[in-house]
């Protein structure tokens, strides 16, 4: 009798959680990087994220996690204890610490040897905590070209 009470439980709040109307994602972009004091084999960046809330309702955070990929290989990582909140239709910037190893900066540099010297590809993927059911989860990608690499490749 019990199992079938908690099934029922469980059951009518997953569908409870279906019928809430639907959040647009997170409009996240990468804002800056600036270089941090490192230690032994890593280097460090305070990287700054623009996070814009498209949505009619104030997101609070508590945490921020940060991936970074460049070139199809993961770079580093960061977390963060920051705490606030995103107002409704509103930005905020967030400066999260990541870590780079020297190996994946040998990794890139080797690629970069190898391959297109113009444009560079980069996701920015991460979550905040605290918003919801395990936090709000963002992704955003893009590219730049690195100013005078084009020249620099043609003999």
């Amino acid at each position: 009798m019990s199992r079938r009470l908690l099934l029922i439980l469980l059951t009518s709040a997953i569908a409870g959680c279906a019928s809430l109307p639907g959040q647009d994602p997170l409009r996240v972009t990468l804002a800056g990087v600036e270089s941090l004091p490192g230690a032994g084999l890593e280097v460090r960046f305070a990287v700054k994220l623009r996070v814009q809330n498209p949505n009619d309702m104030t997101i609070d955070f508590d945490g921020v996690a940060v991936n970074l990929e460049v070139r199809g290989m993961d770079l580093g990582a960061g977390v963060s204890d920051a705490k606030g909140s995103i107002p409704r239709f509103g930005e905020t910037v967030l400066t999260v610490p990541v870590t780079v190893s020297a190996f994946a900066l040998m990794r890139q540099g080797l690629s970069f040897a190898a391959g297109d010297r113009g444009k560079v590809t980069f996701v920015v993927s991460g979550k905040l905590g605290g918003a919801g059911f395990g936090g709000m989860r963002f992704k955003t990608q893009g590219e730049f070209e690195i100013p005078g690499a084009a020249a620099a490749a043609t003999p």
